[in-house]
């Protein structure tokens, strides 16, 4: 990506002279805000950079951006966005997309290009709800969750995006909320500097549908006690007072409490790049028991597959030259319709 000359960049460089039309307090409003922040810090101009997006609220995303975008249909967004990165590697090129899109109907084409491992980035915004189509319950929805589908409450285990990430072996995963907008836009950056699909899941709150869905992690009075921000070499403390921890014992974990013989030498040591029995067991720390991580679950290097894909590219056009379409399509068998 070309740089020369770039003038400096700011975040208006960024926003569309379109209105933005989400409900008033939707926590879409601080993800484009936070994204909009950290855009001009990546040296990267507006042309250069192309927003793909499914259906659903934040699917809205690209015509709020100063950069290209595709509007695609719902759940391909991860397949659109695949086909350009590896026509155009030179473009910085974001996934936007929403807990039904990506994890119901889009869940196939999800898995596939977080394991192929594409370098770009994909946002899933998290509500536990279809806000779109007027509060049904979604993929990611609590089970016992009264919705305009699940009156009785729905029965469905809810699916855990960051598992099916890491299962699917992701280079980059990491997790955060739009209430905390410091943390935010220090995890966008960091998913925008990583070379690999960059996977990011922001709880955010539908505050007309499914309001208050995560107060306990983004209401500054509770989540020092329910939320843990995960840092690389550094041991997993939490608590109003940092007096908690995580301790690993065997093969599983615990909340222990800081002193009567128990040291942050006990606690267990946040590694991004470690085995992914790590990620696996910080992913599987949910509300009732754990507090929940918020940070990067995983960071590691590995050969993507638009560079790949483009290498066998130059290499069969060495060995068979540049090809000719029109002499392609009247090869072989042909025949004529009347």
């Amino acid at each position: 990506m070309s740089t020369v000359n770039l003038p400096v960049l700011k975040a208006a460089d960024f926003a569309s002279d379109q209105d933005v039309r989400w409900c008033p307090g939707c926590g879409d409003y601080s993800i484009l805000a936070q994204m909009k922040k950290v855009l001009p810090e990546l040296g990267i101009p507006p042309e250069q950079m192309v927003f793909v997006s499914g259906i659903g609220c934040s699917s809205r995303f690209p015509y709020y951006m100063n950069t290209y975008g595709v509007h695609s249909i719902h759940g391909r967004a991860p397949a659109v966005a695949t086909g350009l990165k590896v026509t155009r590697p030179d473009l910085k090129v974001w996934v936007i997309t929403g807990d039904g899109d990506a994890l119901s109907i889009g869940g196939n084409h999800f898995v596939h290009l977080l394991r192929r491992n594409v370098n770009l980035n994909i946002i899933l915004f998290n509500n536990r709800i279809y806000g779109l189509t007027k509060g049904q319950y979604s993929p990611t929805s609590p089970e016992g969750q009264v919705t305009k589908s699940t009156p009785m409450g729905a029965i469905d285990h809810p699916l855990n995006p960051m598992l099916l990430a890491l299962g699917a072996e992701a280079t980059f995963v990491a997790r955060s909320i739009d209430a905390h907008v410091k943390h935010l836009a220090a995890t966008l950056k960091r998913a925008a500097e990583h070379k690999g699909t960059a996977f990011v899941e922001v709880y955010q709150n539908c505050n007309v549908f499914n309001d208050g869905a995560w107060n306990y992690a983004a209401d500054r009075a509770t989540r020092d006690d329910n939320v843990i921000e995960l840092e690389h070499g550094k041991p997993l403390i939490f608590g109003k007072e940092r007096d908690k921890g995580i301790r690993l014992v065997g093969t599983k974990i615990e909340v222990v409490k800081l002193g009567n013989g128990i040291s942050e030498s006990d606690l267990l040591v946040h590694d991004e790049q470690g085995d992914l029995i790590h990620s696996f067991l910080l992913a599987r720390m949910r509300r009732a028991e754990f507090p929940e991580p918020i940070g990067v679950f995983r960071d590691i290097q590995s050969p993507t597959f638009d560079d790949q894909m483009n290498d066998q590219i130059k290499l069969a056009k060495q060995k068979r030259g540049p090809g000719d379409l029109n002499q392609l399509f009247r090869s072989g068998d042909t025949w004529q319709v009347a």
